[in-house]
C-alpha cells in the first residue's frame, strides 16, 4: 500500500511536497480533496491523530480570515466536519497518510525526510 497525499493541485506547498516525493522516488497516491471530498469520519480520525481540529485547520489562511465570526468556533465534531466540507481549503496542506495509518500535515524538507525515511 502506498502513502496517500491529500491536497490541492494548485497549492504551492502541495507542489513542493509532490516534487520532493518525485525527487526521492517515493511512490504515493495523490488525492485532490476538493474534487474528491474526504469523508467526515476520515476528517475526524485525522484530527484525533494530529491532536485536535486546531492541528488540521489552517487558521492563518485567507479562507479562515474571511469566515463569519460565528463560523470560527465550531463546538462539535459534526460542526467541524461540516465547515471543512464546505471549505476544503481550510485543511492544512498537504495531508500525508502513511500505510500504518499515521497522519502528518504540512511540508518541510526535513519533515518529509524523517516521515519517509530518506
Amino acid at each position: 500500500m502506498n502513502p496517500v497525499v491529500y491536497g490541492l493541485p494548485n497549492c504551492d506547498t502541495c507542489r513542493k511536497a509532490r516534487n520532493w516525493l518525485a525527487r526521492f522516488e517515493v511512490v504515493h497516491d495523490f488525492v485532490d480533496y476538493r474534487a474528491n471530498p474526504v469523508p467526515a469520519a476520515t476528517l475526524k480520525d485525522w484530527a484525533a491523530k494530529l491532536g485536535g481540529w486546531d492541528k488540521l485547520v489552517n487558521k492563518s489562511s485567507t479562507t479562515w480570515r474571511n469566515l463569519l465570526p460565528q463560523r470560527k468556533s465550531p463546538g462539535s465534531d459534526p460542526e467541524w466536519t461540516l465547515l471543512l466540507k464546505e471549505y476544503p481549503a481550510l485543511i492544512r496542506r498537504p495531508v500525508a497518510v502513511l500505510p500504518d495509518g499515521s497522519v502528518s500535515v504540512g511540508f518541510t524538507d526535513n519533515g518529509f525526510k524523517k516521515l519517509f525515511g530518506r
